[in-house]
């Protein structure tokens, strides 16, 4: 049944929300802007609300899978890995010929399911930093350094904590485009267009 599951989480990771949306404005955000599938790119270039809804599916495709694994009772390494599978489906998913985003929501999803009282902690670091530069980029990449060590300090599991190093790891390397732009002061700032 373990196997199945991280099948089907991968599959429900896999689901490009933001390309699915942003094609409603006829609008393709592969094309526009970063051009990320992502929330923040579906904002810029197709608007607020599918933006957020953007936001909203990519969060869920990583929360509901790892929440049901854990309601069924599965062992810590098969809910991680549950979560893990609906992350990679994210970044690299078959129906886009593995060519994702960058995975942000998505694994705030699996960690609003794993430790959901890491959230608010994450979120206001998250908050803090893009009013301070206004910079989506750093705040995700601030709040994703920060998971492992709320994860040790609310004493998750080593297989929870193994899975935001891995996820990390994951997220820095999709984000050394933005990495590279932050250090030399070349970052897009945080605009939504009206």
């Amino acid at each position: 049944m373990a196997v199945v599951y991280i099948i089907l989480a991968y599959l429900l990771g896999s689901i490009p929300v933001g390309l699915l949306l942003s094609k409603v404005k006829g609008q393709d955000p592969r094309k526009v802007g970063s051009g990320n599938i992502g929330a923040t790119n579906v904002m810029r270039v197709a608007g607020k609300g599918l933006g957020i809804l953007t936001l909203a599916g990519d969060i869920v495709k990583g929360l509901l899978p790892t929440w049901l694994a854990i309601h069924y009772h599965e062992p810590n390494i098969v809910v991680a890995t549950v979560g893990l599978a609906a992350f990679l489906g994210h970044l690299f998913p078959l129906y886009l010929r593995f060519k994702g985003g960058k995975g942000v929501a998505t694994a705030l999803g699996v960690f609003l399911a794993l430790e959901p009282v890491a959230i608010p902690i994450l979120l206001v670091v998250f908050i803090m930093v893009l009013l301070l530069w206004r910079y989506v980029s750093a705040g995700s990449l601030v709040g994703t350094a920060l998971m492992p060590v709320l994860l040790l300090l609310f004493s998750a599991s080593i297989e929870y904590v193994v899975v935001s190093l891995v996820v990390a790891i994951f997220i820095y390397y999709k984000h050394r485009d933005n990495i590279t732009r932050l250090l030399a002061g070349t970052e897009n700032r945080f605009r939504s267009r009206a």
